[in-house]
């Protein structure tokens, strides 16, 4: 997901969106350590969008104080 869309989303939507990714973010996890991953890299853009979601988070706190 691009940043200019992340920005876009809703407080809900950011929400659920990081829920959803750090929920795949942990099957990933398992399915590489059990051997059954096969894209290695989404593990890597994974945890970039799970980072772009974060950030996003946290400056709408900052921003709102």
């Amino acid at each position: 997901m691009r940043v200019s869309e992340i920005h876009e989303l809703t407080d809900s939507e950011l929400n659920k969106q990081l829920e959803d990714a750090n929920k795949e973010h942990l099957n990933l996890r398992i399915q590489a350590k059990i051997g059954q991953l096969e894209n290695t890299a989404r593990l890597r853009l994974l945890r970039r969008e799970i980072a772009r979601f974060k950030t996003e988070q946290h400056q709408r706190v900052v921003k709102s104080k």
